[in-house]
């Protein structure tokens, strides 16, 4: 049995909050999707990373997150 699906999808406004390295956004139907994954050492790289040290003491209680964030919008 055959089926023919014909879309017409029109967004005007999308909103990610988060994304993760296996993350999926799917926009319509797909019958499969099969996962990819590929990972390129495109530095040339030849050892691993050295060790993290201690993370940075804050003068104040409030946490600072290393990457800026933005507020949410409500």
């Amino acid at each position: 049995m055959n089926f023919f699906i014909h879309q017409n999808i029109v967004i005007h406004n999308l909103k990610i909050d988060g994304i993760t390295n296996s993350s999926v956004c799917q926009i319509g139907s797909a019958g499969i999707i099969k996962p990819l994954s590929q990972l390129y050492n495109t530095g040339g790289f030849t050892e691993p990373a050295p060790a993290a040290g201690p993370m940075p003491e804050t003068s104040s209680a409030e946490f600072i997150p290393l990457v800026p964030l933005v507020e949410p919008s409500r």
